[in-house]
């Protein structure tokens, strides 16, 4: 059996490692957009800040593909798909036809429609040579400003500020990573992170990106100006739909897929960020890590169901530790919230109980209790009977398992 797989971020290269793991027999062939081997793409901010060598960004060594048989083509982009005859065409003029597809070319970064965003020294970062595009302009160029206070934008400015630039995050809503904190929990974060030298301006809404030919600032909405010779934009993601599309797949705001992870074609499988599954696109990486283990074993006859992935978040900004899961609001009747905040140690507790049961949490400043609560959210934990005591410092967190 042949299967090609479009892509090699994530999810592209954990379906390769499954299907051989599942069937040593598969032969698996891969086709990259990017130049390099698959990387996690967190350690783009770990090189950015200079933590991370440019050589121990990739995740495994060359050796590795070699030694599980995968065949991966590099720089291969692929430009059509025949559903009909499950065949692909890369831009490079490599064509071949396989048993069944994979799509799992993610997303491209979202770039909204600023007058000036064209300017030379405007950028976005998804790739390595992204990254690198960065580093090489930085020098000369320390007065920053980064677009966007969700994660993204808040890793950039820190690993930026550890590079020595001087750096201010804009932000849309009233509130930083205001998809995974609540109010309370986004003011301590901005606290910690203006103690580290960050400036931010929220609820502000960017009408102009200011310079002739080169980025010198940005315009807000009301006429105030900031200066900004750097600027990265971090406004989210677009699901990659052209190729899909193009062959006639069903889409919505992704590549509709069912229970098998399969598009409207039974032979084609997707997995990772350009996917909608129940009407849900994730984004996250335990959802690409899931989808593409059950897709894999799905295109070899093995039926497996996905029933999707609660959405949590296990980060650490700017050495704040943060932990978001599940509804970090109450929204429907029987919901109550229970928080402790003590802002001397920056540590605050959030849990959104539905009729005694968790139902989403928010955890930040410390470690302790973090796994947990959050394996006791995807569980549903009835913790009535804890009360506010679980939010104590000294509350025996095992009584959840």
């Amino acid at each position: 059996m042949r299967i090609g797989i479009v892509g090699n971020g994530l999810a592209g290269v954990m379906a390769a490692k499954a299907l051989r793991e599942l069937d040593p027999a598969v032969e698996v062939e891969l086709f990259a957009r990017e130049r390099h081997h698959y990387y996690p793409r967190p350690n783009l901010i770990e090189f950015l800040s200079g933590v991370l060598p440019r050589e121990k960004v990739f995740a495994f060594p060359e050796e590795w593909y070699e030694r599980l048989g995968l065949t991966v083509r590099l720089g291969s982009a692929v430009e059509t798909i025949a559903p009909e005859t499950l065949e692909v065409r890369a831009k490079d003029g490599r064509a071949a036809r396989f048993d069944a597809l994979f799509l799992c070319d993610g997303a491209s970064a979202g770039v909204p429609p600023i007058p000036g965003i064209e300017r030379r020294g405007v950028f976005t970062l998804r790739t390595l040579d992204d990254a690198q595009s960065i580093l090489d302009y930085l020098p000369g160029h320390a007065e920053a400003a980064v677009i966007g206070g969700g994660l993204l934008g808040l890793e950039i400015a820190r690993a930026l500020n550890l590079r020595g630039a001087r750096v201010k995050v804009v932000e849309f809503f009233d509130r930083l990573l205001p998809r995974q904190l609540d109010p309370e929990g986004a003011d301590l974060l901005k606290s910690w992170m203006e103690r580290m030298g960050l400036q931010f301006r929220l609820a502000a809404s960017v009408e102009e990106v200011l310079g002739a030919g080169e980025a010198s600032g940005l315009r807000f909405k009301g006429g105030e100006e900031i200066a900004a010779s750097l600027i990265i934009v971090a406004a989210g993601v677009n699901p990659s739909l052209e190729l899909a599309r193009a062959a006639g797949l069903e889409t919505g705001k992704g590549v509709v897929v069912n229970d098998r992870l399969q598009t409207s074609h039974p032979k084609i499988f997707a997995a990772g960020d350009n996917i909608s599954h129940r009407g849900r696109q994730y984004g996250i990486i335990p959802a690409a890590f899931a989808q593409a283990r059950i897709a894999a074993a799905n295109a070899l006859g093995q039926a497996q169901v996905y029933e999707g992935t609660m959405p949590y978040n296990l980060l650490k900004i700017g050495g704040l530790f943060v932990a978001s899961s599940g509804r970090i609001y109450p929204l429907e009747a029987g919901d109550e919230a229970l928080r402790k905040l003590d802002r001397e140690r920056s540590i605050y507790k959030k849990i959104v109980l539905q009729d005694g049961r968790l139902a989403g949490a928010v955890w930040m400043g410390t470690r302790k209790g973090a796994a947990e609560i959050t394996a006791a959210v995807a569980g549903r934990r009835d913790v009535r009977r804890f009360g506010e005591a679980i939010l104590e410092d000294d509350f025996d967190y095992g009584l959840l398992q």
